[in-house]
């Protein structure tokens, strides 16, 4: 359900009624991209089924799912065009069209060409935690996340204001402390997979894959001033994950003694959905709360926002994110 995460906090928010909430979803409903359209989003129903909830309450938690269809024409083709009608004008007139001409001509031959273009469709999970005031966006850039926000912001109305969560330690701060220590914060383990990188114009870059780092070498490189960029990480044996200097989660998973445990109580198959989203639920609302802590807590806004999941105790496993 969630393969990547960027975690938003709400600051104030006097939310709607669920039932106020699938009413404005259904008049923001995806439609797929008309024949010259280049781009469409909109909302569908989680569970994948037609005529079904825009939003679905599981335990408490809201789940929405964002739909997002695009064309793209090949650029060569549209090079190729362009030029011909630029020779074929030059040829008859003894001029060739430049500037604001040649930028007209080639937006025609894009639109011509867009109602023949593959279009490409993409979902990104939402899920929204009304008690803790989070948001969890599924996506793995603050570009796609922030596009999600802005339509979150107008439907869910009530004042709402939402920042992506911030903690007191930066996450590239926190990682190059436990690489350089070769200790692993309380609850988490280190993978086996890094990138570190110099801060400075050049970029220099050492990437370790499938490799243990627990050796010198990787302290070596942060004394010499590479910070990790992203470290891959094993929350209580339960979710992997790689964290990156941004606080993305990028390819989350959940490891086996989850699914084997979901499995072993019948849930899973008799419920479906409802028990995909117990699982991501009660797992990385949990795993969020300890990834907090062990970045020094959240950090800290004006007077009136609640800091939320701050650095006062680990969660178990099934206890809800703190608000």
């Amino acid at each position: 359900m969630f393969k990547n995460a960027l975690v938003y906090r709400i600051g104030s928010w006097n939310p709607p009624t669920l039932a106020e909430l699938e009413e404005r979803l259904a008049g923001a409903r995806f439609l797929e991209c008309a024949a010259t359209q280049m781009e469409s989003a909109g909302w569908v129903e989680p569970r994948g089924e037609r005529h079904g909830a825009l939003a679905e309450s599981i335990g408490g938690h809201w789940m929405l799912t964002l739909c997002t269809e695009s064309k793209a024409v090949p650029g060569a083709v549209v090079r190729r065009q362009l030029e011909e009608q630029l020779a074929k004008i030059e040829a008859e007139t003894g001029r060739r069209p430049k500037g604001k001409q040649a930028k007209e001509l080639k937006e025609q031959i894009v639109h011509t060409l867009l109602p023949r273009a593959f279009a490409k469709r993409a979902s990104i999970p939402v899920w929204i935690d009304v008690s803790a005031r989070l948001v969890v966006i599924g996506a793995a850039s603050a570009k796609k996340a922030d596009a999600v926000v802005t339509r979150l912001v107008e439907l869910l109305g009530g004042g709402i204001v939402m920042r992506p969560l911030q903690t007191e330690l930066a996450p590239a701060t926190a990682m190059a402390g436990w690489l350089s220590d070769k200790e692993a914060p309380a609850g988490f383990s280190i993978d086996r997979d890094c990138e570190l990188k110099q801060p400075d114009s050049e970029k220099a870059a050492v990437r370790y894959a499938r490799h243990t780092l627990d050796i010198d070498e990787v302290a070596e490189h942060i004394a010499q001033g590479k910070l990790p960029t992203q470290l891959a990480m094993t929350w209580s044996s339960r979710v992997s994950f790689v964290l990156t200097e941004t606080l993305t989660l990028k390819k989350l998973k959940m490891l086996d003694v989850v699914l084997e445990g979901a499995g072993s109580t019948g849930k899973r198959e008799d419920q479906g959905f409802d028990a995909d989203v117990a699982i991501v639920t009660g797992e990385l609302g949990p795993m969020i709360v300890d990834l907090v802590n062990a970045l020094g807590g959240e950090l800290a806004r004006e007077p009136g926002v609640p800091a939320g999941a701050g650095a006062a105790r680990p969660a178990a496993n099934n206890e809800p994110l703190a608000a």
